[in-house]
């Protein structure tokens, strides 16, 4: 077989790639509808919606290939898995091509937005996006998710992981790739996992980023990670003299700040993040709780959280509110709440064991039990939908697996990768000081993936390079960082 037809050659290739009816040609794709393009080889697999019903009604997927920088790659493309669930792989690799580049010398990047995600048979609605987010009521919570199913264009009990390794592996066949070298970054990692699980002759290496092992059920220890992950920002701010200087008492501020706004909702005006015109926004407890789980995904927004919780502690809310508007934005930009609903509320909603969620622990973290329960109310009117025989059970691989963390994460924290690594023969965990969710881009991690794919050994990865991975400091004001 040719190595990789040749895809190398993309400035040559201006007539269709055609392999089992999968037609490949010229395209650009990129993160959004202002971002930069780049160049990719792009097409569409139709498939059955109804994996176990060949004949009955069809989806599309969204395919596309970046070629190698090789002219004479390797055969086995590297697969970047988006999180989520909900995300879209095109727009993730897109805005982080950079820590895909090294992998890219020698390997063809193979995307596909997972089915009900990006181009590929969207299963969103125009349901408000905050209702995953748990600041409705469970009656609101239920209204909006039953106006949300009448929306959908397919039918939502076939857009779980299940089905969508099936695609995987029908992508894999139609454009003759032998194996597949797999990255799968938080919800993305179950799907990384559970493509192994199947498939396993055809899975060459895996890595997977802010892991979910695969017995556990998302969802009851969100709030309790995530106040832990905040206890370690408090913790840190603390042992640095300009930040303990300028925030004493930040756990205390953000308790009082949520009382009051538990009590007293506040109504702000802003400009919207994307139109610039003002936005009326009523800012409560659970508004906050929401800006704040976010900014503790990644170090970049960590180092704003002292600042903002000071500043909403002095009366003035606007950057928090200001945060709040604007990943909820994002999530409505770049998540598919449909196909996220079908995930849940087949693959975790289903497995809570209500006796053993500490719903005490829930009440006194900051986030409370909101998200928990609109998840529950969520997937009460939700139809639970296609699951494998042992998709819970503990992955079983023999191939190398490299497993990423950053102890500061506030949803997949490093423990989760320990546990993932049950079951695994030929496993390496690396988890990275004061870093968030999703390290793959975080100092010489690319160059260390892409040294663990060539050479299939992750024991042998020489990690001391990540000892001087750069942290952003914490603001003490908004001119910038501390020195």
């Amino acid at each position: 077989m040719m190595r990789c037809r040749l895809l190398a050659l993309a400035g040559l290739l201006s007539l269709a790639s055609i392999s089992n009816g999968l037609e490949l040609e010229d395209c650009r794709i990129s993160a959004g509808p202002s971002a930069q393009g780049i160049n990719a080889r792009c097409g569409t697999l139709v498939t059955p919606e109804d994996p176990m019903s060949p004949d009955g009604n069809t989806i599309e997927l969204k395919v596309a290939v970046v070629p190698a920088l090789d002219l004479d790659p390797m055969p086995d493309p590297v697969v970047p898995i988006a999180g989520g669930p909900g995300g879209s792989s095109i727009e993730m690799y897109a805005t982080q091509r950079g820590a895909f580049e090294a992998l890219r010398r020698t390997r063809d990047i193979l995307l596909i937005d997972q089915r009900g995600t990006g181009a590929s048979s969207l299963m969103s609605c125009e349901a408000d996006d905050e209702l995953v987010q748990g600041t409705y009521s469970d009656e609101q919570t239920i209204q909006l998710t039953r106006e949300c199913l009448e929306q959908l264009p397919h039918d939502p009990r076939f857009f779980t992981t299940s089905a969508a390794v099936r695609d995987l592996e029908a992508v894999r066949v139609a454009l003759g790739y032998p194996s597949l070298n797999l990255y799968g970054v938080s919800y993305g990692s179950r799907v990384a996992q559970h493509y192994a699980r199947r498939y396993p002759e055809t899975t060459r290496s895996v890595v997977i980023d802010g892991v979910i092992p695969s017995g556990l059920a998302l969802g009851p220890d969100i709030a309790l990670e995530s106040q832990e992950a905040l206890a370690g920002v408090f913790a840190r701010c603390a042992e640095e003299p300009a930040c303990n200087e300028a925030f004493p008492d930040l756990p205390a501020t953000l308790d009082r700040v949520l009382s009051e706004l538990s009590e007293n909702p506040v109504d702000i005006t802003l400009p919207s993040p994307t139109s610039g015109s003002p936005d009326e926004l009523t800012v409560s407890d659970a508004e906050l709780a929401v800006a704040i789980r976010l900014f503790l995904y990644n170090p970049n927004t960590i180092a704003l959280l002292p600042l903002m919780i000071n500043e909403a502690g002095k009366g003035n809310l606007a950057p928090l509110s200001a945060a709040f508007q604007m990943v909820a934005e994002s999530l409505g930009n770049s998540m598919a709440v449909g196909m996220h609903n079908s995930v849940v509320c087949t693959e975790d909603v289903p497995f809570y064991d209500d006796e053993s969620i500490d719903y005490a622990a829930l009440d006194e973290s900051y986030m409370g039990p909101d998200q928990l329960r609109a998840l529950k109310a969520i997937c009460s009117v939700w139809p639970s939908g296609f699951i494998d025989e042992g998709f819970r059970e503990p992955l079983r691989y023999t191939g190398p697996v490299l497993l990423l963390s950053g102890d500061a994460d506030p949803i997949t924290p490093p423990d989760y990768a320990v546990a993932a690594m049950g079951e695994l023969a030929n496993a390496r965990h690396i988890a990275l000081p004061d870093q968030g969710h999703g390290v793959v881009g975080v100092g010489c991690m690319p160059r260390l993936v892409a040294d663990f794919v060539e050479t299939q050994d992750a024991q042998s990865l020489d990690n001391e390079c990540l000892e001087r991975a750069f942290v952003m400091p914490f603001f003490v004001d908004f001119s910038g960082p501390t020195p």
